[in-house]
């Protein structure tokens, strides 16, 4: 976030492969680095991954520009309007692009989440939830988290580590629940999702 550049965060192998593609197009679209966040766990996972042919684009040559990519206090102060003015133009696209998506289930529970806590919330609630599954986890949409507590009793953010969507999410003034169930340190599982939000306990393979 102190970086002012997008983050897109894959939750499995197969999306990997595909954020990865779609950073290069963002970065082109909107002129910007892109990190490409990956946890431990989903750096270290194996799963079935579909390709797809290659595609080559035309090479675009280097064109030296100090003024752009030197940030010397002088070139700063004149390029930071224009990286304000792009993370506006970002968090939009957020509100439509492919990589959030939102699965409607049973709306007693609705969950916000990303990356591999993804993976934990789907397998430890399956249909008795609903999720919104951000791809795009810097800069965060409004409308697409506005529209979606809307529709639940209750949004829970599971987010391993620090509270980045949880304070986003309190910022537009929703009701969630995050890290006064979940802890700030390591890695989540299915049954920490499991007994976070309905006090049960289950066995997984």
């Amino acid at each position: 976030k102190a970086s002012k550049i997008p983050v897109i965060e894959p939750s499995d192998s197969q999306e990997c492969k595909e954020f990865t593609r779609l950073a290069y197009d963002f970065s082109e679209r909107f002129d910007t680095p892109v990190i490409l966040r990956l946890t431990t766990r989903v750096a270290h996972s194996q799963s079935a991954v579909e390709m797809c042919d290659r595609v080559t684009k035309e090479h675009i040559p280097y064109k030296k520009n100090p003024q752009k990519f030197v940030m010397m206090p002088g070139n700063a102060i004149r390029r930071h309007p224009q990286v304000e003015e792009r993370l506006i133009k970002i968090a939009e696209y957020a509100e439509t692009s492919e990589l959030n998506k939102v699965e409607m289930n049973d709306t007693e529970i609705g969950v916000i989440t990303s990356g591999v806590s993804y993976q934990y919330a789907k397998e430890a609630l399956g249909t008795k939830a609903s999720y919104l599954k951000l791809g795009i986890v810097n800069p965060l949409p409004v409308n697409i988290v506005k529209d979606f507590v809307s529709k639940c009793k209750k949004v829970y953010v599971i987010e391993e580590l620090d509270d980045i969507i949880e304070t986003h999410c309190i910022k537009l003034g929703v009701k969630v629940k995050g890290k006064e169930l979940f802890s700030l340190l390591g890695e989540f599982s299915q049954q920490t999702v499991r007994a976070a939000l309905t006090n049960e306990k289950a066995d997984f393979d």
